[in-house]
């Protein structure tokens, strides 16, 4: 059989032209016509054409998938590049000649690349990004501390250098604005602590009603840093401040009542100290005030029960109470050299206390309020005062300059003479300065008088009256001084004729004394006019009178009788003694 044929060893290798010679061989056995044979052998063309054709279109097929790949893969490299701000990468081939298989290998290796590159950008901008999507969160408030979000999307589009720094740069604003919200939570919480402690208020429960991350156990890293936490802190912060105000507005009210009935009462040094917590903080300001426990409601409780048991305490010592004002209202007017009736401002007191409606605290402000007048007065009187003295002082020093003048043995070389020397030196210095002394005394007198519409009273005298007389005496004894030396020299020209006469000076008689007799000068006072210390001593039983220093003196001997006391004797008949202002 010819189908046989291609296992003839005289055909050798088969080919299209040996299985045709088969054909050709079968067809003559057979007897196929010619016609067959034509169509048969059409038939054969028109098959190996389709098959050609076939191949023709898968290797065409073939060739645009390549050539789709390559214009893939140039697409993806360009898009890549521009995706990651590349305008383009060193060893990329340039050339576009070579097979399309070549060109594809050539582009592949730096593609990968460009892959790998791309997917580790892509994982930067979701790292960053989702860092400042949980910033942003907590800083809103609607990401709770410790709570993960979820990976944000990536647009791929856009991973250049320049876009990740963008980011990176915004996360460093928004760690930069957590670290500064992270530190005013901590100084706020802070605060909060020492407020508590000073209020002896528990601080746990009260910084955790704002978020309960405040807690000390929560980590820094960990706490609330919203707007919300941050405006309910600071809301915290400023009621707990006026909180403190107003409790040391409390405790320092306390504390000076407690001293003023402490001071009325004569409270001994141990019942006090049971308060020093408490009056440690009179004058404290709001800064000040640290110790823990300072200002705890129970203390501020127990020093109101205090005051409150010292008021009861001092409405049954009301009577020795009021004394001790009255007493402190006579030192006022006895340093200020004012008269009072002291008995008759006693008796007030004693009438006030035994009334139906008598008021403890009334009768109190009352002697508070006169306390407060009397020092205004003194206040006011405190330069004229201190001119009286100094003018007494001169006086007194010009009396003893007299004395010292008269005594025959002041040169002598006893024990002291050169201390009077220079006492005395000093004191002609002030003794020529009396004049001006008592006009600028007698000038300040009469603008005092026109300020307050009242005359001002030195012990109940009238001072310009006492100054007017004193000028007068002083004016007398001035004309005294100029007889005494007019004599003197009458006196000298006599002797001189008698010299020239009988031719020797006739001894002088001697003067029964170089000294005058101590007791009252011919101005009815010290000598030389000069006002006594005491200027006065008050006709009435009642009446008090001071010392130089101001001290009540009513147990020291009376003063000579000199003009003060002439005046005080006229204005004593003509008006009734003083009663209390």
């Amino acid at each position: 059989m010819g189908v046989a044929g291609h296992n003839d060893p005289l055909i050798g290798e088969t080919t299209c032209g040996s299985l045709l010679q088969q054909l050709q061989l079968i067809w003559d056995e057979v007897g196929e016509s010619d016609e067959d044979r034509d169509k048969m052998l059409l038939q054969l063309e028109q098959e190996c054409l389709d098959v050609y054709r076939r191949k023709v279109d898968q290797a065409s097929n073939s060739r645009a998938r390549l050539l789709q790949q390559l214009a893939n893969a140039k697409s993806e490299l360009s898009r890549l590049l521009c995706a990651l701000g590349e305008l383009s990468i060193s060893g990329i081939p340039d050339k576009t000649t070579g097979t399309i298989k070549e060109q594809l290998e050539a582009i592949s290796p730096f593609l990968e690349k460009l892959c790998r590159e791309k997917d580790k950008r892509v994982r930067e901008f979701a790292g960053v990004q989702l860092q400042i999507q949980t910033i942003r969160g907590e800083i809103a408030g609607s990401l709770q501390v410790g709570d993960h979000m979820e990976t944000p999307r990536v647009n791929e589009d856009d991973l250049s250098t320049k876009k990740l720094n963008e980011f990176l740069s915004e996360l460093q604003a928004l760690q930069k604005e957590k670290s500064n919200r992270l530190h005013k939570i901590l100084d706020f919480v802070s605060s909060v602590h020492d407020l508590c402690s000073v209020l002896g208020m528990d601080f746990l429960s009260t910084v955790t009603e704002v978020h309960p991350s405040l807690n000390d156990s929560v980590g820094a890293e960990s706490k609330s840093i919203s707007d919300a936490t941050l405006s309910k802190l600071s809301k915290m912060v400023i009621q707990l401040k006026e909180e403190k105000s107003k409790r040391l507005e409390r405790i320092q009210a306390l504390a000076s009542q407690l001293t003023d009935l402490w001071n009325l009462m004569d409270t001994s040094a141990d019942e006090r100290q049971l308060f020093d917590h408490v009056t440690c903080n009179i004058s404290s300001t709001l800064d000040e005030v640290t110790a823990p426990g300072a200002l705890d409601i129970d203390l501020i409780e127990q020093a109101e029960l205090e005051v409150e048991r010292l008021d009861q305490l001092k409405a049954s010592r009301m009577k020795d109470i009021a004394f001790k004002r009255q007493t402190e209202l006579e030192d006022i007017y006895a340093q200020a050299h004012i008269t009072i009736d002291t008995s008759a401002a006693r008796d007030r007191i004693l009438t006030v206390i035994d009334s139906s409606i008598f008021e403890p605290s009334e009768l109190l402000a009352d002697m508070e309020n006169q306390i407060l007048k009397a020092k205004e007065e003194a206040l006011s009187r405190k330069d004229i005062l201190e001119k009286v003295e100094r003018w007494m002082s001169a006086c007194e020093e010009e009396s003893w300059l007299e004395d010292y003048s008269q005594d025959d043995n002041r040169y002598s070389a006893t024990r002291g003479a050169h201390l009077n020397l220079k006492r005395a030196e000093k004191a002609r210095l002030l003794v020529s300065k009396i004049p001006v002394i008592v006009d600028t005394l007698m000038a300040k007198t009469r603008a005092w008088e026109q300020e307050h519409g009242m005359p001002f009273s030195y012990d109940g005298v009238h001072l310009l009256a006492m100054l007017d007389e004193y000028k007068v005496l002083r004016q007398q004894k001035e004309e005294e001084k100029r007889r005494m030396r007019d004599q003197k020299k009458i006196n000298d020209q006599l002797a001189a004729e008698q010299e020239k006469l009988f031719g020797s000076k006739p001894s002088p008689a001697r003067p029964q004394s170089s000294r005058k007799a101590p007791g009252p000068r011919a101005n009815g006072g010290a000598v030389n006019g000069t006002p006594n210390r005491r200027l006065s001593a008050h006709q009435n039983g009642g009446g008090r009178s001071v010392s130089r220093d101001g001290r009540r003196d009513s147990g020291r001997p009376a003063a000579p009788v000199n003009y003060v006391a002439i005046c005080k004797e006229e204005s004593s008949n003509n008006n009734p003694a003083a009663s209390s202002p």
